[in-house]
């Protein structure tokens, strides 16, 4: 049996009109030969009815202190209804279809409610209802932990549930169906020059995905690639090719780098809203402390760099005020730039290549950028940048490495 796992994000699923493209597209895969297994999320996006953002102000319109087990409940409502919708939409074609929770589908999670992880998936259902001829249509972003309690998988998880349904069936390969021609060179609304990528590694997604790029859950490019399952990103709106994610052989890499310096970065990501946060005078007890509290409360840190007399990392500009009662506390002296920008280079191909991380800091002096703070990996070079500097530097990568080529 043949199977693809098809994932309809909020925008692809929150009009009529929209709705008929997708149905069409489930459609196309049973002509092909293949059962479809498709996976829903809520209904559009913030001020809709339906979606996950307007349910969550609706409940903290009457509380602000919603138990987390009671929001999950909540949040798990948009899903199931998109489900019910892409159902009834399947059957006016004449298609079998049954809607399907998380945890009808099998999906068990831990109770670490609005950001659960997978424990594991019991997929029986599902493959009952594939060989009776039906569509599943599975409401994406929910389980069910073991004693029967509604959870979400916390945000981009309705992708996470894509990747976890297509590995327990073996699937073919995974469609993620949105509002764009598929992962871009860079965030168009920054670089209108942006092009679209036909192929790429499970790393490098990973990679853009973790430094910020809105394309893909991390979570589910991890699962797809434990199990080497092909993802394909494409627009609802077109019939274009999309972008194929999946593996690469090393030396493919090494042969393309080699010829072509241009090719060593695939992609320029950027994560708005950072802080800088500089501690002077800390000794390592200190520190020790200090990084402990700020776990403890957490707040994520980020490219983090340390010297005898002094640390320097990065968080979110959300937490900049609870991070400055943490250090009053313990008496640190420290200072903090806000409203910075984190943008990343990314490229599997850089790996051994000599002189990228001059490249880019050369390309961002050339345009009067201020480079706060750097930090690199095989795969990655990342600057931390002033807020109002963020589309310059962006554009002024994509320039240097003639990403608009791809």
């Amino acid at each position: 049996m043949k199977i693809v796992v098809q994932k309809f994000g909020g925008t692809s699923v929150a009009t009529p009109e929209v709705r008929a493209k997708a149905v069409q597209k489930v459609i196309n895969a049973k002509k092909s030969g293949y059962h479809p297994v498709v996976v829903v999320s809520a209904m559009g996006r913030n001020g809709a009815p339906y979606a996950t953002d307007t349910l969550i102000a609706l409940a903290k319109n009457e509380c602000v202190d919603t138990h987390p087990r009671e929001m999950d409940l909540l949040m798990s409502c948009g899903e199931i209804i998109s489900s019910v919708i892409m159902v009834n939409a399947l059957r006016a074609k004449g298609y079998e279809a049954v809607a399907l929770t998380g945890g009808q589908a099998g999906i068990i999670t831990d109770n670490n409610y609005g950001n659960a992880n997978i424990l594991k998936i019991q997929p029986d259902r599902i493959r009952m209802y594939l060989e009776m001829g039906k569509i599943p249509v599975v409401a994406g972003f929910q389980g069910v932990t073991e004693d029967g309690n509604i959870t979400t998988l916390g945000r981009g998880g309705s992708d996470t549930t894509a990747a976890a349904l297509a590995k327990a069936l073996s699937a073919s390969f995974i469609e993620i169906y949105t509002d764009v021609d598929g992962i871009m060179t860079a965030d168009p609304r920054m670089v209108p020059n942006a092009s679209v990528l036909k192929h790429l590694t499970y790393s490098e997604v990973f990679q853009m995905a973790d430094q910020g790029a809105k394309v893909i859950h991390p979570k589910a490019v991890e699962i797809a690639m434990s199990c080497n399952i092909p993802l394909i990103i494409k627009n609802i709106n077109g019939n274009g090719p999309g972008t194929v994610v999946s593996s690469y052989y090393e030396s493919d890499y090494a042969q393309t780098a080699e010829h072509d310096p241009n090719q060593v970065i695939t992609s320029i990501s950027h994560m708005l809203n950072r802080t800088q946060v500089i501690i002077k005078n800390l000794d390592p007890e200190l520190q020790n402390i200090a990084l402990s509290r700020l776990a403890e409360n957490g707040i994520s840190i980020d490219l983090i760099n340390i010297f005898p007399d002094k640390m320097i990392f990065t968080i979110d500009d959300n937490d900049s005020d609870k991070t400055r009662t943490i250090l009053d506390q313990l008496g640190c002296s420290y200072s903090m730039i806000y409203n910075c920008s984190k943008i990343s280079a990314i490229g599997t191909k850089m790996k051994g290549v000599p002189g990228v991380m001059s490249r880019i800091i050369k390309a961002l002096l050339k345009n009067q950028i201020q480079i706060l703070q750097t930090a690199d990996s095989h795969t990655t070079i990342s600057c931390l940048i002033k807020g109002e500097d963020t589309a310059k530097a962006m554009m002024a990568l994509h320039e240097e490495f003639k990403l608009y080529t791809r």
